[in-house]
């Protein structure tokens, strides 16, 4: 905190009411995450399945609602570490859904796997805290602190299959990776705060472009690119992705390949287009064009599942990174945009997945999907939905998320990097075309048990189904607010901030 100290004013600042209303989500989800702590011990384990699920339901059905009194009073809090804007706010409501989404989808996957709910749910809610706070805080210190709130939480549910020895390998390889990667993000902050002073986003892009830049802010940003890269498993930050995506449960798995993302894409937002650093382009051109790549290609000799949607998840960081390396006011909206649809579509495949998998997941092969069209047709139905999406198919939200990053891209000049994308596009149509293939065309060898699709499962199918299909017929509600957002965030507008003075003074 000495970069805060330093940049602090004079007089100490008391925090107002309206500081703590600019954090409320945040507060709310810590309350009920302590109280799903408190009560676990208290209730016994097949009582305390349903019951702390449903606690940890409605705390993120409440911080929504905390959101909605947050959003009707924007500005600045706590001297300006935190602002809250349409950028934080969307990212908010985005992280909180994901949250709710992957709660239904875990409450008999828990009982199926006998797993504990309590520190499950608890880390989801905690873990959220951390995400909100990455997508409204603009100083670098507070950021560093958030992101480790959330990864904490992350690698520890990475590992809750506590009877699977690829589960342990799963944390204990993201947690080593992780802090590895934690640690260049911090060196780069402390980097920027030696090159320009300040560790306040808006004070750092002010004094890059004051004057001539020093060279350890090109190397500041690259280390903390490092970090960023890591948390959203871009090329060639990627290793850790496969294997911990194998191992860790799949509820998990659909949480961490959506929330924690979209929560980096926001803190890389503002520090690629609001402090605007120099080098970044080329940093983010090499890593989008490699991530698209070799997700694609690793993805087409994949006969597992989750592993087959770890390297897709790479290759979808890759796409929305090209919106990165356009401009600004067309980049920040299709990121936006992306994320959302992303979201949608990838909670629900997982959601298929681990009710799929079964007890200690031993069917998450493509052999284990053969024939599930006519044993279970509603539920391949809807798994299809989600994989047209992925390829990008029209009607549904994958098609416009590629469409506008690929359009920011043309309009920005990226005719190179739009041609790749387009390229991998297709190279990735095959390996999502498999699995249906093996759903519908295909007769099975053995039959493989489906069990009933439980009510929770059910309605995290039915939100994400239908935010998939609404985001691909009417995208422009959702695309205006994100464009709104985008030159909020790239012109700086002014907003009212909590009085640095105490009361009663000028």
């Amino acid at each position: 905190m000495i970069a805060t100290v330093i940049n602090a004013p004079a007089t100490i600042s008391i925090p107002q009411a309206s500081d703590y209303v600019r954090i409320l989500p945040e507060i709310v989800l810590s309350i009920f995450g302590a109280a799903i702590m408190l009560l676990d011990p208290l209730l016994g384990e097949e009582r305390g399945q349903k019951i702390l699920g449903q606690v940890g339901l409605l705390g993120t059905l409440v911080a929504l609602i905390a959101t909605y009194f947050m959003a009707q009073d924007p500005g600045s809090a706590f001297m300006h570490m935190v602002r809250v804007d349409s950028f934080s706010i969307f990212f908010h409501v985005l992280v909180i859904a994901i949250a709710a989404a992957v709660i239904l989808t875990s409450y008999d996957y828990l009982a199926v796997q006998r797993m504990g709910a309590g520190e499950y749910y608890g880390l989801i809610l905690l873990g959220v805290v951390g995400m909100c706070l990455m997508s409204s805080a603009v100083e670098l210190v507070l950021i560093f602190i958030a992101l480790e709130i959330s990864s904490i939480s992350t690698y520890i549910l990475a590992g809750f299959r506590l009877r699977s020895a690829t589960s342990s390998e799963a944390s204990l390889k993201y947690f080593l990776l992780g802090s590895f990667a934690t640690a260049f993000f911090l060196y780069g902050v402390a980097m920027m705060f030696g090159a320009t002073g300040s560790t306040n986003i808006q004070d750092v892009s002010a004094a890059l472009h004051s004057g001539s830049v020093p060279v350890l802010a090109y190397v500041a940003v690259a280390l903390m690119f490092v970090g960023l890269g890591f948390k959203i498993a871009s090329a060639p930050f990627h290793i850790w992705t496969p294997d911990v995506y194998e191992g860790a449960p799949a509820p998990v798995v659909g949480f961490m390949s959506t929330a924690p993302k979209a929560a980096t894409f926001a803190v890389l937002l503002r520090v690629i287009f609001e402090a605007n650093p120099p080098g970044h382009f080329w940093l983010i051109w090499v890593s989008a064009a490699l991530s698209m790549t070799l997700g694609n290609v690793a993805a087409l000799v994949q006969n597992n599942v989750k592993r087959l949607l770890a390297y897709s998840s790479i290759a979808h960081a890759g796409y929305i990174l090209v919106a990165f390396a356009a401009r600004p006011e067309l980049g920040t909206s299709a990121v936006m945009f992306y994320a959302a649809s992303y979201a949608a579509m990838n909670v629900g495949a997982f959601a298929v997945v681990s009710h799929l998998a079964n007890a200690g997941e031993r069917y998450v092969t493509l052999e284990d999907y053969v024939g599930l069209g006519r044993h279970s047709p509603q539920l391949a139905a809807v798994f299809t939905v989600f994989l047209i999406s992925l390829i990008g198919i029209p009607i549904t939200g994958g098609f416009f998320a590629k469409f506008y990053v690929f359009s920011a891209a043309l309009q920005s000049g990226l005719v190179g990097l739009t041609i790749v994308g387009v390229i991998n596009s297709a190279v990735g149509a095959y390996y999502y075309l498999k699995i249906i293939v093996a759903m519908y065309m295909k007769e099975p060898q053995e039959e493989v048990p489906v069990l009933p699709v439980p009510l929770g499962v059910r309605t995290a199918l039915v939100v994400t189904v239908a935010a998939t299909i609404y985001l691909g017929v009417f995208p422009e509600r959702v695309l205006d607010f994100s464009q709104r957002s985008a030159l909020q965030l790239v012109q700086h507008e002014s907003l009212p901030t909590a009085r640095a003075t105490p009361p009663g003074k000028p």
